[in-house]
């Protein structure tokens, strides 16, 4: 019978140590519930008693009926001063309602010494209290044990004793801690299982760490020596350069172990089937955005460049065949193919970006040809294609002049003015723009923080009357960037790039414009921002029509 692994997510609480991560209890309550409907078998919501945050969170998630996750509750053994049924941690935890208490204590006798100042006999004695304690009061018991493995490699028979206490006493899983992140995946795959042999018994769990970019194959490497349970977060985060990534953890031991970790929604019981693991890029997303964090688009499995081709030779294989240059379908993960329009692809990646969206061509015909020299003419000024993807396909869209790209709006002038006045801290900033609607010339005016803000407010001014259902777009990203000029200039002279993100309820989408003046380079990319979504709601208007018909 096939070995199920549990998750252990603990981005709510080890997560929230990374530098740049701040939750409310609002956000926490959010994440579990997303979590749980992935899932995930045991969600860490915090350290009760240690902030009102992590209180909150444990109050409120007893209201929520989740389906699946098991809470858990985090803390350390008692403190050496008082007994564990007077210890205020421990009380906190077993009163915390999480069906689960997860306590860590020193595993290194080297801790136990210097860190706590005990002596080392005294540290194994409240390990065993503490478990003890709690395991009475608690529907189940996890014992984190602190730099398992510098510990072991120092002294072996005493990591052993502090793991032997913890199980003796009623934990059900011992978590072997790689807390400093140094230890190598083969020196993983050895210790555990000599620990495996010692207390044969006793299930264990990993909670590795990434300082050398080893989390996930430590992680592995304990799997694969018997270990039942992995901690992670989403997303790698954590403190100093994080936690293993269960975003890559949970494939990994699905789709290329054969171990599920994931509930099963149909009768077919094999890793990766059903849907949960589809909704990973998903939970990735959705867990960066409540976190306020930017997701990190070389991601393996979740993210936006996991599965982007590029190089034209590599595009020309993969439409004969993904698998030639992808190491599983993108599909499995909830994630999607990219082909990505560069000066280093070639016309194959023409070729297949036109039949994604529903064009099919052969790569020696005429428009293929001119496009690929239009969009290497581009690339040459500086238009990055690879990110602006919606400017892509307006542009191949125009170019085979298909139904739907038609000229929503053409521009007549623009006019932008800034004073700055030595009473004011900031410009004043007014825009008029003149533009062709629907045959109609109309022109608006408009004040802004900035001139792209006013540029983009008179643009909207003239289209809205037009256009109603411009006023659900919203910028979502605006990024400027100074490139090197092929005529030599540079300093307030060079070229800029400005890639402009946009979104509404249904999608987000980038677009991109260049030159000199930065006014212009925002104005071609705003248009094109402005006529993609006026395209898409076009399109979508066009196929409920063909499907009442």
């Amino acid at each position: 019978m096939t070995r199920a692994v549990s998750i252990y997510d603990t981005t709510l609480r080890d997560g929230c140590q990374s530098e740049d991560m701040q939750l409310s209890v609002a956000d926490k309550i959010k994440i579990a519930l997303r979590l749980d409907a992935f899932g995930i078998d045991v969600v860490e919501g915090g350290w009760p008693g240690s902030n009102p945050v992590d209180d909150g969170f444990f109050a409120e998630i007893a209201s929520y009926g989740l389906k699946h996750a098991r809470i858990a509750a985090f803390g350390s053994t008692h403190h050496p001063d008082q007994p564990a049924d007077r210890d205020p941690n421990l009380t906190a935890i077993a009163a915390s309602g999480a069906s689960v208490g997860t306590i860590f204590g020193k595993s290194c006798e080297r801790h136990a010494r210097e860190a706590l100042r005990l002596d080392p006999a005294r540290n194994i004695e409240i390990i065993r209290d503490s478990v003890a304690w709690l395991r009475g009061r608690m529907a189940a018991v996890f014992f984190d044990a602190e730099h398992f493995f510098d510990g072991y490699k120092n002294n072996a028979a005493y990591a052993l004793a502090a793991l032997r206490a913890a199980f003796e006493a009623g934990a059900q899983t011992l978590v072997l801690c790689d807390t400093n992140g140094g230890t190598l995946p083969h020196e993983v795959h050895r210790i555990v299982s000599e620990v495996r042999a010692a207390l044969p018994e006793a299930p264990l769990g990993i909670h590795s760490h990434n300082d050398c970019e080893l989390a996930v194959a430590n992680a592995l490497a304990a799997v694969q020596a018997g270990a039942v349970q992995v901690q992670g977060t989403i997303n790698g985060v954590g403190e100093r350069c994080g936690n293993a990534n269960l975003c890559s953890i949970i494939p990994l031991l699905e789709v290329k172990c054969g171990l599920p970790c994931l509930p099963r929604d149909t009768e077919d019981a094999s890793p990766g089937s059903g849907n949960r693991l589809s909704q990973l890029s998903a939970v990735a997303s959705y867990v960066a955005e409540v976190a306020n964090l930017s997701p990190f688009s070389r991601q393996p499995f979740v993210g936006n460049s996991a599965f982007a081709h590029k190089g034209g030779v590599h595009v020309s294989a993969v439409n004969r065949c993904s698998s030639l240059y992808e190491h599983m379908s993108p599909e499995l993960v909830g994630n999607g193919r990219r082909i990505l329009i560069t000066e280093l692809g070639g016309r194959s990646n023409i070729v297949s970006l036109a039949r994604r969206f529903g064009f099919h061509l052969d790569k020696d015909e005429p428009v293929v040809k001119g496009l690929f020299n239009e969009l290497k003419k581009k690339a040459s000024l500086g238009y990055d294609y690879a990110a602006a993807e919606a400017s892509v396909e307006l542009l191949i869209l125009r170019k085979l002049a298909r139904r739907g790209v038609r000229e929503f709006f053409r521009l007549v002038q623009y006019h932008v003015s800034a004073l700055r006045a030595a009473a004011h801290e900031t410009p004043l900033v007014e825009t008029s723009v003149m533009v062709e609607v629907e045959g109609v010339i109309e022109h608006t005016a408009a004040t802004g923080k900035g001139p792209v803000n006013a540029l983009d407010t008179a643009l909207r001014k003239a289209l809205l009357p037009f256009y109603p259902r411009l006023a659900e777009m919203r910028l979502l990203d605006f990024k400027v960037r100074v490139l090197s000029a092929s005529d030599g200039s540079g300093g307030t002279a060079s070229v800029v790039r400005v890639l402009i993100e946009s979104g509404d309820a249904d999608a987000s989408w980038i677009t991109v414009g260049v030159s000199h003046d930065i006014i212009e380079a925002s104005w071609q990319a705003l248009a094109d921002s402005l006529t993609y979504k006026l395209y898409r709601d076009e399109e979508r208007q066009r196929r409920l029509d063909g499907e009442r018909d």
